[in-house]
């Protein structure tokens, strides 16, 4: 019988530290071709849309899908069988998986000793991004956030022991990293306001009409990598207007899995500004929900249905 494991369920299973090694496993199984992933579709819905999502890993003997409206939900299947074998709620998943693959990133890709953290927003996203960084990269003891609202600032500075700064710029101008987790439509990070060195992580804007970057930020970057370059041509407006704009070229965009698998050096220099830009697979949803469904069998959480 399928197991049902709901949000509280989720949230007494994982630190967001744990959810690193999980996405940096999946990872590793895309770059060796252990892992089908489809790219996301969205079915209009009045004002919203319905989201699909689905990946088989070959590696875990697991296939599954995310499906999204208001609420999210993970569905697992036996790859032997065919049985489902676990039904997820999946709200929090996503925002540790999503924390995850950032710090994967900053591992592999931020320059040696980085100190320094700055983000630019304080939503739904934004406090996993910080812990699960600062759980991949040991070094950072600073973190400087931004957002609009300034209640939100504070709250969220207080919650992950972070500085308040006074503009978007103030945030990042110092940064070994920065990462941006908006819902803005147009840019809130410029290229002229980092400092050689910084490794940028892009995870807010995963639509064609949507940019967190602007195209100064892919003119200095001397290497540029996504989750998925299928996911990437549709989703990542990011990418997809500096490439129509003349700024960058597919063939310049690689994909963090190959980083990450020794397959491609990422930063060749302490002085590279490198990018990372996160739209979310579903290969990630389905390795943290196998690892979800693994600790609630051990520890006896969850109902059976």
């Amino acid at each position: 019988m399928p197991l049902y494991l709901t949000e509280a369920d989720v949230e007494s299973l994982f630190e967001p530290a744990d959810a690193v090694p999980v996405v940096e496993e999946s990872f590793r199984r895309l770059a060796a071709g252990d892992v089908a992933n489809q790219p996301r579709l969205r079915l209009p819905l009045n004002d919203r849309a319905l989201a699909l999502m689905a990946a088989v890993d070959l590696g875990l003997g697991i296939a599954g899908s995310k499906t999204y409206l208001a609420a999210f939900i993970v569905s697992l299947f036996d790859g032997a069988s065919g049985a489902c074998i676990a039904v997820i709620e999946a709200n929090r998943l996503g925002q540790l998986r999503t924390g995850a693959a950032s710090a994967v990133a900053a591992k592999y890709l931020a320059r040696p000793g980085a100190r320094r953290l700055g983000i630019i927003g304080c939503g739904f996203q934004a406090e996993t991004q910080v812990q699960c960084t600062r759980a991949a990269v040991p070094t950072i003891d600073e973190v400087v956030a931004y957002c609009r609202t300034e209640s939100a600032l504070e709250e969220f500075c207080a919650r992950v022991d972070a500085e308040p700064a006074e503009s978007n710029s103030d945030a990042v101008s110092q940064a070994d990293i920065v990462i941006t987790a908006t819902t803005s439509r147009d840019p809130v990070l410029r290229g002229d306001w980092l400092r050689d060195g910084t490794l940028v992580c892009a995870v807010g804007a995963n639509h064609p009409s949507k940019r967190e970057l602007d195209d100064a930020v892919l003119e200095r970057a001397t290497f540029v990598c996504c989750d998925s370059l299928d996911d990437a041509r549709l989703e990542s407006g990011d990418l997809i207007e500096p490439v129509e704009h003349g700024v960058l070229d597919w063939l310049e965009v690689h994909e963090l899995q190959e980083v990450v698998a020794g397959q491609l050096p990422g930063r060749q220099s302490a002085d590279d500004i490198v990018v990372f830009k996160s739209n979310g697979l579903a290969a990630w949803d389905v390795a943290i929900g196998a690892a979800a469904l693994e600790r609630a069998r051990e520890r006896g959480v969850g109902a059976s249905l």
